[in-house]
């Protein structure tokens, strides 16, 4: 089988934006592929932290991950740190990576510059994100149109170590390709940006229904609706249109879409039926990450088969590294 990999930062519970956009086409894409999902938790500490809300942060992620529908029998749902061999070939990727490549990465000239003080790690972290992908040489990597250039960067790295090290017509280190994401934007509730936590404009994807109701009726929809009986354009409600095409059968989307033009609902209305649909993707979920929470043993005997997987495959990639290179 093909290989991809993935990961994501330990933020804690996962929101419907990382679980639409990433983990739900996970879920898909491990029943075609040999499947690496990270949750990278050395990236994570190139931000101020605690470590003990890192440690429940990460522990909150894999429930989440595992609740959404991955499964250990068919991928490997591990801890970036429990894999030492991921900062071992990041450094033997530094040695070979132009500075000039990492000060052009869009995101760190973003994050840089609202920082008083730079640190080598956020200069550094696309490099580890190359090792993360070519450490289980992937062909793949399901990711966001915002991280394309990173994902180049490890094509580049992966370049520069096979002309160097590798036999001229045999390259090791493949090439990975982005595999984008369907759903690939999932706007916030503000209407303003993309969902993010810190820009607290999400849903969490383990929310009780009265919670998401909570957040869903002050929802933007669109400004052309003043009263119940102006007609909209569903076009110009990003926030409950897209939600509803994410989470509604088509049926449904198209009956929005009319009644929205014609005014035959308002938009409490549709955020109501907007609610009954993502309550029958969601509650299945939040009684996996229940059952998950009173079994903890499960999780963790998830996260220690998918370390041996990737240990497994890890070891093989950085033994062949120190042979080329001329490392005992």
């Amino acid at each position: 089988m093909p290989r991809i990999f993935s990961g994501i930062q330990p933020s804690g519970e996962l929101h419907i934006g990382n679980y639409l956009g990433a983990v739900q086409n996970w879920v898909a894409l491990q029943e075609q592929y040999e499947s690496f999902f990270c949750i990278v938790d050395y990236h994570a500490i190139t931000a101020p932290y605690a470590p003990d809300e890192l440690r429940r942060r990460t522990r909150e992620m894999a429930t989440s991950l595992l609740a959404s529908g991955l499964d250990p029998a068919k991928c490997a749902v591990f801890v970036q740190s429990r894999v030492p061999e991921h900062t071992e070939l990041a450094w033997i990727f530094n040695t070979i990576t132009p500075l000039g490549e990492l000060e052009r990465q869009v995101a760190f000239k973003e994050k840089a510059a609202r920082q008083a003080q730079v640190m080598a790690g956020l200069l550094n972290y696309p490099v580890l994100q190359a090792a993360d992908i070519l450490l289980y040489l992937a062909d793949s990597v399901p990711v966001g149109e915002d991280q394309v250039q990173h994902l180049e960067l490890s094509r580049v790295i992966a370049r520069n170590w096979n002309s160097r090290f590798a036999p001229e017509g045999e390259p090791y280190f493949p090439e990975p390709h982005p595999k984008l994401t369907p759903t690939r934007r999932i706007a916030g509730l503000d209407g303003q940006a993309k969902m993010s936590k810190s820009l607290g404009n999400t849903i969490g994807l383990l929310e009780s229904s009265d919670e998401i109701w909570a957040k869903l009726r002050p929802a933007v929809t669109d400004p052309a609706r003043v009263r119940k009986t102006d007609a909209g354009n569903p076009d110009n409600c990003p926030v409950v249109f897209g939600l509803h095409k994410a989470f509604s059968p088509a049926a449904t989307v198209t009956e929005v879409d009319t009644n929205c033009r014609s005014a035959g609902w308002g938009c409490v209305d549709c955020k109501k039926v907007l609610l009954e649909s993502m309550n029958a993707e969601l509650a299945p979920v939040r009684a996996r990450a229940q059952v998950l929470a009173e079994q903890p043993s499960l999780v963790d005997a998830a996260l220690d088969a998918g370390v041996e997987k990737a240990r497994a495959v890890a070891h093989g990639t950085i033994e062949h590294v120190r042979d080329r290179m001329g490392l005992a």
